[in-house]
């Protein structure tokens, strides 16, 4: 028997009753779980980066983390300026869009994202049925699955929460867990530059919202930031509110490339 018990998404709700129950629906929900063990498995089959729930916390927390300090420094959400809803809705929508943007995997890697929208189309109804009414649920699950398709590479986000999943699902990327599909034991850039990110940080900027500063012990890493992050910092909307900065602590590297900023 197939043992998913030590399955459970946790993030910080700062007192966000709906995002509770929103977790809480999703670590109860079997069908969610056993997609995420299925994506987990395909992504084993072709040697690729985790794609586990262990990945969807991440990017979920990630998430969470950059849309706060955003909202911290008044950057206006697409829920509040489109349809008057809360601040905090647009947690939710991002959380459930964190949750469904790559269980498409579970089916195949090439469109997964397409796959990700047929798939949440059903979850985000039941998953929100006891924490909205129509309308509310119904925007709030559009919007989300407009976040699930526009994380791909030219996904063309059209939201502040939509370009938040994009760049957030890019950061998972400390310690060789990078969304950069590489073969596993076989020395490449993949590999190299995966291996070369020792730690991301995220934090309040002092220019702009937020500062992203990723430690890394070889310049290899660079590839690993410019092919993926800066690909999908590109065109999600936040380029004007977050700075990134890539540091080389490695003692032999930091003549070659001290720092590195998007």
């Amino acid at each position: 028997m197939v043992d998913l018990s030590d399955v459970r998404i946790r993030a910080p709700s700062r007192g966000n009753r709906k995002l509770e129950a929103l977790l809480e629906a999703a670590n109860a929900d079997q069908q969610l779980k056993a997609w995420w063990r299925v994506a987990q498995a395909n992504a084993e089959r072709l040697a690729m980066s985790d794609h586990s729930w262990v990945h969807i916390q991440i990017v979920l927390n990630i998430a969470l983390r950059v849309y706060r300090l955003l909202v911290r420094r008044g950057v206006e959400p697409a829920l509040v300026r489109d349809y008057g809803m809360d601040a905090r809705d647009s947690e939710v929508l991002i959380a459930a869009a964190s949750l469904l943007h790559c269980v498409g995997m579970a089916i195949h890697r090439t469109d997964h994202e397409t796959y990700s929208l047929f798939m949440a189309a059903d979850k985000l109804d039941s998953l929100l049925a006891g924490i909205y009414e129509e309308p509310e649920r119904s925007i709030v699950s559009a919007e989300a699955m407009h976040a699930i398709i526009a994380h791909r590479r030219r996904g063309d986000p059209l939201t502040l929460e939509a370009g938040i999943v994009r760049v957030s699902d890019a950061l998972d990327m400390a310690k060789g867990r990078s969304r950069v599909p590489f073969e596993a034991g076989r020395p490449n850039i993949h590999s190299l530059s995966a291996a070369a990110i020792d730690e991301v940080r995220i934090d309040p900027g002092r220019d702009k919202a937020v500062r992203i500063e990723i430690d890394m012990n070889n310049s290899s890493g660079i590839f690993q930031i410019d092919e993926l992050l800066a690909t999908k910092l590109r065109g999600s909307g936040l380029e004007d509110h977050v700075e990134v900065i890539a540091r080389i602590e490695a003692e032999h590297e930091k003549r070659l490339v001290p720092l590195f900023r998007l």
